[in-house]
Order: structure tokens, then C-alpha cells, then sequence
């Protein structure tokens, strides 16, 4: 007799300020003045390991596609190869087809959406933002794992990774801090 295949996870992986922003009022990623060590890149090299889609909002991915296919600084070969090789499923209800290469555009609920992903075989899913898929997706209680890059910078004010108004209840997973500064909290929703 066999059992239910188990469901893909969705993980979040994000920067965030110590005061939970993960940007500026006007998006500014200016606190991020901390350089990752060879341990926090291992880290997410882990982190990426059973992920096999990355899932992006309308906005985060106008930038963040063209930059990895342009083969940014300081980022090793198999980086950049994971991150173009890996399929991507843009988030918006703002296009009807995607104008990059490998990634495709869902729109419409994101509950159904997002269950529709994690009901396929296959690996885990891996969002790395933009605000307003991370603050829908933590609203709708839709994430696994949460993964925050805590920067210790306070920044007052911003865009909040958390949504206003929704009590999220987690457990702590791991809290690492790296010798860079950055620590990161590996959270997981209590349901």
C-alpha cells in the first residue's frame, strides 16, 4: 500500500533589517552593507539543494531575471548557472506571458496558485520575494520555512516582511549568526 506523496515545500529566503524591513519606504536596499562570508554562501547553496522551481513576484522579477542571465560580479559559475537553470513561476496578474526565459506567469488566486505548485511531483519551491508576494504568501499562510537574513541594521521604517494586522505564530528552526554579521533565522510556521 502506498502512502500520499508528500507536498513540495515552499521556502522564503529574504534580507531583512533587524527591525523586520525588507527594504526602505521606497524599496532602498541601502542596509544591506554586509559582504556574505563563504559559510552564509554554503548556506543558501543547502538552502537551494532540494529546490527545483523559485517562485517570484511581477516586480522582483523584472530585475532579478535579467541580472542572474547577465552573469553578476562576484557570484561563482554555478550560481549563476543554478539560478538561469532553474525554472521560475512569476507570480502576477499584470502579464499574460513572460518575456523571459525560463519562467512562466501565473496569475489569478495565489492560495490556488501556490497549492497547485506544491501538489506537483518534484522538489521544493523557493521564493525569494518581492514584498508583496512575500507579505500575500505569509498572510495566506502558504510558506514552510521561512529563511530571514537578519542585517544588523535598523532601518525605522519600510516595507515589512511580515503583513500588518495577521498574527503569525512560528517556532525557531535554527538561529545561526555568520561571521559576516548577517544572522539567519530559519522559522516555520506553527500550524
Amino acid at each position: 500500500m502506498k502512502g500520499t506523496p508528500a507536498m513540495r515545500k515552499l521556502k522564503l529566503q529574504t534580507q531583512v533589517s533587524v527591525d523586520g524591513y525588507m527594504g526602505g519606504p521606497e524599496g532602498q536596499m541601502d542596509f544591506l552593507t554586509y559582504p556574505w562570508d563563504d559559510a552564509l554562501s554554503a548556506y543558501t547553496d543547502e538552502l537551494g539543494k532540494s529546490v527545483d522551481t523559485i517562485v517570484l513576484g511581477r516586480k522582483l522579477a523584472e530585475g532579478f531575471i535579467p541580472v542572474w542571465e547577465s552573469g553578476p560580479e562576484g557570484e561563482t559559475q554555478e550560481s549563476i548557472d543554478w539560478m538561469n537553470n532553474t525554472p521560475k513561476v512569476v507570480i502576477t496578474d499584470s502579464l499574460t506571458e513572460s518575456p523571459w526565459k525560463n519562467a512562466v506567469v501565473a496569475g489569478g488566486d495565489l492560495a490556488e496558485t501556490i497549492n497547485g505548485l506544491k501538489a506537483q511531483p518534484g522538489g521544493d519551491l523557493i521564493a525569494y520575494g518581492g514584498s508583496t508576494l512575500v507579505t500575500s504568501l505569509i498572510a495566506a499562510g502558504l510558506v514552510d520555512d521561512l529563511h530571514l537574513f537578519v542585517n544588523p541594521t535598523a532601518i525605522g521604517t519600510g516595507i515589512p516582511v511580515f503583513p500588518a494586522g495577521v498574527h503569525t505564530p512560528l517556532t525557531m528552526v535554527e538561529s545561526r549568526l555568520f561571521e559576516c554579521g548577517i544572522t539567519v533565522q530559519h522559522l516555520r510556521p506553527r500550524r
